[in-house]
């Protein structure tokens, strides 16, 4: 299990995604001075305080999850391929939610501006990996597969 590329690939995605619990995802000032820091555990700020966004610690907790259960899905390669196509899935629509986070925030602060942090990439990063990760996948099970039909092959003679 641990020799595959393709469980640090996943490994990677669980440190990513759930580094996002952790870490502000981007930023909202204003010209008055008010500053809103937002990331996938909700908003906090001079002029809010701080409130949690269960549904986006939820949906982070979820990927986290389907990218660990992916690891340990190693002797079901199929299903493992179709865990980790949930999670990009997922990923994606990670996106969605954080747009619409910000959404929300800016109108509070209408005339906000908004300015992108570094784990804001950490959703595409993984994305990437997802997909590394599903093509190692599927070479191993190409592989064990072409070995199953020589074995097959050879007590047939």
């Amino acid at each position: 299990m641990w020799q595959r590329i393709q469980t640090l690939y996943l490994l990677l995605v669980v440190v990513l995604m759930a580094s996002l619990l952790f870490f502000p995802m981007g930023s909202l000032s204003s010209l008055s001075g008010g500053y809103i820091k937002v990331g996938a555990m909700g908003v906090s700020g001079t002029n809010i305080g701080t409130e949690h966004f269960w549904g986006g610690i939820a949906y982070t907790l979820l990927i986290v999850f389907l990218a660990l259960a992916a690891i340990f899905l190693y002797k079901w390669r199929i299903l493992q391929i179709r865990f980790c196509i949930y999670n990009a899935i997922l990923m994606l629509c990670f996106y969605g939610l954080f747009a619409y986070l910000v959404h929300v925030v800016k109108h509070i602060q209408p005339e906000a501006v908004f300015g992108f942090k570094i784990p804001l990439a950490f959703p595409f990063i993984s994305l990437v990996l997802d997909y590394l990760a599903i093509r190692g996948i599927g070479a191993d099970e190409t592989m064990v597969r072409g070995a199953e039909r020589l074995r097959s092959s050879r007590h047939l003679h």
